[in-house]
């Protein structure tokens, strides 16, 4: 017995010590694979990989390595559980096969960073995976079809890559799945296939695609695996088209609680009460399609519990005579053909924005509404009336644009009743009577418009607390007053200069008087200035400010010499008028020069004026939009975050919209706490819609569509602050497929800080392309700098130097740029590109490390040509003519011309690259000749975004070592045409009776079919513009896209568009 006994314990003690020894072989297994892993880092720039992935680290080289950044162990069995490196700034082509012997991994996580390549089938094959995320990177090619496989899989996240064609395949073995985000990429096919083949899912975001087909065919079976767990679905900015989900199908999405279709080309009416049983729907947005007839009683009563309702951007029709939801928190009816009375009772709302309808009747019947706003757009309606005494309903307020109604009477004292208004614009009306005082003495008014009325008397800042504000502690927080085209008389009083944060001054086409005070020049960040259409007689003062961008005095009676920092601004800035003023000899007499006021016009003091005014108001609603509805979905994040399942550690840090960082401090230095099942549903209900707020950027050139603004600046405008986030992700054409929408997911929500170094490291040299220039790199390094966007070729930043000037500073990416010396002297060639219409390059920054390779360039201030193509509600601007367009066309070829016959392409022509400045949309052309600085996989990289961005032309794509051509330039060059005439974005997928086409295919049918004024913007087509030029510029068009031995040169395609503008 006492044998046999000491047998079992001889073989027990055996078999633990054969366990202990496979324990530590497996652990020496995947330390292996994970140094083999490593090798495909190519650029660590925060060190955390390169620093602690070594076996010198290690204490105990047989154990797992859970001392390594990003890497997780599991104490029972020793093994590597999860691999997270989100948002570390990694660079490299990873071989995912090395993770194979990783036996129980089961999260890995690799979000935004810059790895690239492509996903091999391996994958499918890490059967123990329930967490994947490799989001906001530059993986391409298609979706390996055995990813499939992973049946284990909870969580699947490759959205903001590049990876593109049909999913292989089908998700009916994932029975695990619930959240499925593919968001931002290439990838296509039928939607209705898609929606077939899942189970199960919870949240599936597949927005910002080419995926087509309609809902109205989708069957009850077709989304039987779906209905009973779905929580969130978006399906926006993609090619579907048809009609809605029929209203059985509708009715069974009982755990819906957020969809958003907006941005496609659905149309038809909405199915009646199949909204009534969907009792946990909380946003809706639908906007931007071609819905029409009358939005759902059941959607504005309390029958559904709906917190954000978007139907902007559609056709409905009829009244709304009132909104009896008590839940209702966001709603967006703007852009429709509304009609009726204005809503006379309203129980719940936030933010509500009924601008650009047919609206009418007497807006005191706003006093009878119950809730607290703090956003209110009745813009652009038909209302009529006098402005009631605002109760204390509306204390909350912080904006109100009733501009172009039919407002009459005398204006009440808004800010006693609203003191926390920001943005106010009541302009385009017929208010009289007096300014009340009120509005120059608030501590939170922003931007003031109101222009085109008929107020009279002075300014009141005599009279008003103005006095007051000599002692308060900092200036009032005004940015922008625009008083222009009213009948205001006096002088211009001298506690002007009190509203010392002043960018934008309009007090154009008044009956002003008297002498220009000297206390103008306390304005020091005054940037518009617009004083013409008066009476004012003696000096210009000559201490204004010197950040003016642009300036006009004309049509009154000065006198004496123009200042000499004035001398830069055109004649047509003094003139007619002002016949006492010395003007000095060689003073242009329009704007030729770089950097000035655009050119002269008809009529020009009263349409400037009206423009401007226009101009600043749609942005500072659009501004505020933003703000308000950023701030509303945060608050609404927490709450539906704690509601779900699946939620559990967020997968960053909310970064603060306008906050300044040091120029040289960037790089992520957040990371996300590693886990293996980190399902977070914070992104659900953070609206990233350009229906209501901005789109946040991605690290990929696919959604870069606000690269334009980047290249000048970030939808900046004078008359508010910046409160916006950093806007871009991509935006495409109004009810087209790539129309823009809010984010479910976001890519990019961190704190950035890049680690080059304090100023007194600093090494590198500065080298200037332009005398006028005179800094230090030192000065360079601490200029406070905000994020503008990113592309292919870098990120970029505007910059704020010591003495005020603004850059925006390119910052080059790892590995793209040329040796020192051939660099040098293709930036100095670019640099010496002198053209009004094209951004100088100014200087350059070489430092001593790889990362440190800088451009600088001015800072303007306009927006890109796709933001006003492709912008939608609500929209700062009108829709462009066709005579601006055609202005556009001839601009941007004449600086095509220019370059072209210096022997340089621009390599990189798109819309995003195209900036229009001024009241009068003048181009300035960003971006051009990067190419010549680039390695050739840098070239690549660059044609690859060309490509999928729709702007390549086809000898780039088939030949074996493409370089970049004048001919290329002329095929995007005619892409851009086409967009101008049909406003769709050379990225959408046109759904049509030949199947789905993209843009260039679709306008080559029309044409040929007999059709091309189908394919023409319903904007111009419509009205009193000249057809025959319209036709003459689309055959130009097509001309441009002609195979290269066919395609005319630049010259050429510039004679013809100038024939037509003749």
């Amino acid at each position: 017995m006492t044998h046999s006994s000491s047998l079992i314990s001889f073989f027990l003690l055996v078999l633990l010590f054969l366990c202990v020894v496979s324990s530590s072989r497996g652990s020496e297994r995947e330390t292996g694979s994970l140094l083999e892993f490593k090798k495909g880092i190519s650029n660590d720039p925060l060190g955390k990989i390169q620093s602690t992935w070594n076996l010198s680290s290690l204490p105990d080289p047989k154990a797992c390595p859970v001392s390594w950044t990003g890497v997780t162990c599991d104490p029972a069995s020793d093994s590597v559980i999860s691999i997270d490196l989100s948002q570390m700034g990694l660079y490299g082509d990873l071989k995912f096969s090395t993770l194979l012997n990783l036996k129980e991994l089961q999260n890995l996580s690799l979000a935004g960073n810059n790895f690239s390549g492509r996903l091999v089938p391996a994958l499918g094959s890490m059967s123990s995976l329930k967490y994947l995320d490799l989001s906001g990177n530059s993986f391409i090619g298609p979706i390996p079809g055995r990813i499939m496989d992973l049946w284990g899989l909870n969580y699947l996240n490759l959205s903001g890559n590049k990876f593109e064609g049909g999913l292989q395949g089908s998700f009916r073995n994932l029975q695990q799945l619930r959240v499925l985000d593919l968001h931002s990429n290439q990838l296509k096919g039928d939607i209705g296939q898609v929606l077939s083949g899942l189970r199960n899912v919870e949240v599936v975001d597949l927005s910002l695609n080419q995926f087509y087909g309609g809902l109205g065919g989708v069957s009850v079976d077709n989304v039987s695996g779906i209905v009973n767990t779905m929580k969130a679905m978006n399906l926006s900015q993609n090619g579907l088209n048809g009609r809605f989900f029929p209203g059985d199908v509708m009715g069974l999405f009982k755990s819906l609680e957020v969809l958003d279709l907006s941005g496609n080309a659905i149309s038809g009416e909405l199915p009646v009460g199949s909204f009534g049983n969907l009792m946990n729907l909380k946003v809706l947005r639908l906007g931007n399609n071609q819905l029409f007839g009358m939005v759902p009683e059941d959607l504005l009563q309390s029958v559904v519990p709906i917190q954000e309702l978007d139907l902007s951007g559609n056709g409905f029709t009829g009244s709304i005579p009132g909104i009896n939801s008590t839940s209702l928190n966001v709603l967006n009816l703007s852009s429709n053909s509304l009609s009726g009375s204005l809503l006379s009772s309203l129980k719940s709302c936030k933010t509500m924005d009924l601008s650009r309808n047919m609206i009418s009747g007497d807006i005191s019947v706003m006093k009878n509404w119950e809730t607290s706003l703090e956003f209110l757009d009745l813009s652009s309606n038909k209302l009529s009336g006098s402005l009631p005494n605002l109760t204390s309903q509306f204390y909350r307020l912080n904006t109100l644009n009733l501009r172009n109604n039919l407002l009459v009477g005398n204006l009440p004292s808004l800010m006693e009743t609203t003191p926390r208004l920001v943005a106010v614009d009541l302009s385009s009306n017929g208010f009289s009577g007096s300014i009340p005082g009120s509005f120059f003495t608030s501590n939170n008014l922003v931007s003031l418009n109101l222009s085109s009325n008929k107020f009279v008397g002075p300014i009141p800042f005599q009279g008003s607390r103005a006095s007051e504000l000599l002692v308060l502690p900092t200036y009032p927080l005004m940015e922008s007053l625009d008083l222009s085209d009213n009948s205001l008389e006096g002088v211009l009083p001298s506690d002007i200069g009190n509203l010392g944060r002043l960018k934008l001054l309009n007090l154009a086409n008044n009956d002003l008087s008297g002498q220009l005070p000297t206390a103008l020049g306390k304005l020091s960040d005054l940037e518009y200035l617009d004083l013409s259409g008066n009476k004012f007689n003696g000096h210009i003062p000559d201490n204004l400010s010197s950040r003016l961008i642009e300036f006009n005095v004309s049509n009154n009676d000065l006198s004496g010499p123009i200042p000499k920092k004035l001398r830069n601004f055109p004649k047509s800035c003094f003139r007619p008028g002002n016949h006492l003023l010395i003007i000095p000899d060689g003073m242009a007499s329009t704007n030729d020069a770089e950097g000035k006021v655009p050119a002269e016009v008809k009529h020009h003091s009263s349409k400037n004026s009206i423009r401007v005014a226009i101009i600043v108001a749609s942005v500072g609603a659009a501004l505020m939009i933003v703000f308000v509805l950023l701030a509303y979905h945060r608050a609404q994040l927490k709450e539906f975050h704690g509601r779900t399942k699946f939620s559990g550690q967020t997968a960053g840090s909310d970064i603060k919209e306008g906050r300044l960082l040091s120029l040289f401090n960037f790089h992520s230095n957040v990371q996300r706490p590693p886990t293996s099942l980190s399902f977070s549903n914070d992104h659900l209900l953070i609206s990233k819609s350009r229906s209501l707020s901005g789109p946040t950027e991605f690290a990929t050139e696919i959604t870069e569509q606000t690269e334009g603004v980047a290249a000048g600046s970030a939808s900046m405008n004078p008359n508010l602050m910046d409160i916006h986030p950093a806007t871009s992700g991509r935006k495409s054409s109004p009810g087209s497929p790539l129309s823009s929408s809010p984010r479910f997911v976001e890519a990019y929500e961190q704190p950035v800080k890049l680690d080059v170094y304090s100023p007194d490291r600093l090494a590198g040299e500065l080298f200037f392309l332009d005398a006028s220039l005179a800094f230090t790199a030192e000065e360079l390094s601490r200029a406070p700098a905000e994020v503008l966007g990113r592309s292919s070729h870098g990120t970029l930043y505007k910059a704020t130097l010591d003495n005020g000037h603004m850059l925006t500073v390119k910052w080059l990416r790892v590995g793209l740029v040329k040796h020192k010396k051939e660099f040098a002297k293709e930036v100095k060639k670019i640099g010496s590109m002198r053209h009004p219409n094209i951004v100088p390059l100014r200087a350059y920054y070489w430092g001593p490390r790889e990362q440190e390779r800088l451009l600088l360039a001015d800072y303007i201030q306009g927006d890109s040509l796709s933001l006003h193509l492709y912008e939608s509600t609500p929209r700062r601007y009108s829709p462009l003519s066709f005579i601006q367009r055609l202005k556009v066309a001839v601009d941007v070829a004449q600086c095509l011309l220019y370059l072209h016959d210096r022997g340089l392409p621009h390599g990189n022509l798109k819309p995003t690259n195209i900036l229009l400045t001024g009241q009068d949309y003048n181009v300035r052309l960003t971006d051009y000749g990067l190419h010549r600085l680039m390695t050739p996989a840098g070239i690549a990289e660059q044609i690859l975004n060309l490509g999928a961005l729709g702007y390549r032309a086809p000898e780039l794509a088939n030949a074996s070592r493409p370089a970049l051509s004048f001919k290329a330039d002329v095929y995007a060059f005619g892409v851009i045409l086409m967009e101008l005439l049909t406003r769709r974005s050379a990225g959408d997928i046109i759904s049509g009776q030949s199947g789905a086409v993209d843009l260039t295919d679709w306008v080559r049918l029309c044409d040929q079919e007999g059709r091309g004024m189908d394919c023409i913007d319903r904007d111009i087509a419509g009205g009193e513009e000249p057809t025959k030029a319209m036709d003459d510029l689309l055959t130009i068009s097509l001309r441009c896209i002609l195979p290269v031995n066919e395609r005319p040169n630049i010259r050429q395609v510039f004679d013809d568009l100038c024939s037509i503008s003749s």
